[in-house]
C-alpha cells in the first residue's frame, strides 16, 4: 500500500478552493471532503437553536466559539476514516483560524489517531481581490453577505493571515480569472514525487 496523502487545500473566500480541491481528488483517487457538505446542515441547525442568524458565520460568536471546531472536528475524523484505509484525501475549507500554529498538522494527526505514515500536502490556492469578490457575489451565498457588505475589511484579514504550518509539501496555485487547469495541476502533482 502506498504512503497516503492529506492535501489540505487552503485560502480565503472566492479563490478557488473547491475547484482545485475537485481536480486534486480527481486527478489523485482520493476522498474529497468539503467542509461546508459535510456541515451545513448541522451549522444551520446549530446556529437556529440557540437563537442566532443561521446564515452569519463571520460575525456571529456563538459559531465562531462553538460550532466552527465541530465543523473542523468532522472533517478531520472524515479524513482519519478514509486514511486509516489506505485512501488519500482532500480537505476543502479555509482553515484560516489554524494558520498561526506551525505544528497544527501534526497536532491535526495526532489527536484524530491518523496512520503515521500520511504525509500532508498544504495547497495554496491565491487569487486577486476583484476576482474573489466577484466569485463570492456571483455564488450568491447568504452567509457571504458579511464578507461583502465589507469586503476591503475582509480581504485585508485574509491577505494578513499567513499559514505558518509545517507540511511535508506545498503546492501554490494562482487561481485568478481564468483558472487552473487539469494539466497545471497534474504537473504541481508530478512535482511531489
Amino acid at each position: 500500500m502506498t504512503t497516503p496523502r492529506a492535501y489540505f487545500v487552503i485560502g480565503p473566500a472566492g479563490s478557488g478552493k473547491t475547484g482545485v480541491a475537485r481536480l486534486l481528488a480527481e486527478q489523485t483517487g482520493a476522498a474529497y471532503i468539503d467542509k461546508d457538505t459535510a456541515s451545513t446542515r448541522f451549522t444551520e441547525a446549530l446556529l437556529e437553536l440557540a437563537g442566532t442568524d443561521k446564515t452569519e458565520r463571520d460575525l456571529n460568536p456563538y459559531y465562531q466559539s462553538v460550532v466552527m471546531e465541530l465543523e473542523y472536528l468532522t472533517i478531520l475524523d472524515l479524513a482519519r476514516d478514509n486514511l486509516a484505509v489506505g485512501r488519500p484525501v482532500v480537505l476543502d475549507a479555509p482553515f484560516g483560524r489554524y494558520f498561526s500554529r506551525p505544528d497544527y498538522l501534526t497536532e491535526v494527526a495526532e489527536r484524530h489517531s491518523w496512520p503515521r505514515e500520511v504525509e500532508t500536502v498544504t495547497v495554496r490556492v491565491q487569487v486577486d481581490s476583484a476576482t474573489a469578490r466577484e466569485r463570492v457575489r456571483a455564488r450568491g451565498y447568504a452567509r457571504d453577505l458579511s464578507k461583502l457588505a465589507d469586503w476591503d475589511t475582509f480581504w485585508k484579514k485574509a491577505q494578513n493571515n499567513e499559514c505558518r504550518w509545517s507540511s511535508q509539501h506545498h503546492l501554490v496555485f494562482d487561481n485568478r480569472a481564468d483558472g487552473i487547469t487539469r494539466a497545471a495541476v497534474a504537473q504541481a502533482l508530478d512535482g511531489l514525487t
